[in-house]
Order: structure tokens, then sequence, then C-alpha cells
């Protein structure tokens, strides 16, 4: 069963303009990557640091293992010091009612 991954992030004022050129410069990887069926790249209105990565998965796991090579390449590591804080993340499963 797919679930959706929110990851909510705080990026420093300074850092607005880094981060989305970091993060443009890898999503088109996160998009191919085994599992992933959606991947959107939102921003808050009212705070335009506030982002949300709103994604799609075929399961938790997939994600899970995706999020770890993220991890382990570094990319992670290189754009944590552009955020404010820990980002959120929130796994939602599908209610079909």
């Amino acid at each position: 069963m797919s679930v959706y991954v929110l990851l909510e992030a705080q990026v420093k004022p300074e850092s607005a303009n880094d981060f989305r050129e970091a993060i443009a410069g890898i999503i088109h990887e996160t998009r191919a990557y085994d599992g992933c069926e959606m991947m959107e790249y939102t921003v808050n209105q009212d705070d335009p640091t506030n982002v949300v990565f709103v994604e799609k998965w075929e399961t938790r796991e997939k994600y899970e293992k995706y999020f770890n090579w993220r991890v382990e390449t570094g990319a992670l590591n290189a754009i944590m010091p552009m955020l404010s804080a820990e980002p959120a993340k929130r796994y939602l499963n599908i209610d079909s009612m």
C-alpha cells in the first residue's frame, strides 16, 4: 500500500536561495528513485522559508531506504546547515472511505 510522506523544513532566510538551488540539483534523483511515485516541493504562501516535501512512495520501507541513501551520500549533511531546525517527518496512510 502506498504511503504519503510529508517532510517539513524551516529554511534560514539567508539560505533560502542556496537551499532551493541544492534541492533543484537533486530532486530529479528523488523522483527517479525506486519506489517514488510522486514528489513535490511546496512553499508556504504565508512563510516562504517554510517548505514541505509532499511525497508518495510504494512503501514506507522504500522511502526509508531512499532517506538512508541520502544520508550516506552526504546530501542531507549539505543542506542541514541551511535549516533553522530539524525537519519534521510524517508518514500518512491513504484512507479510502
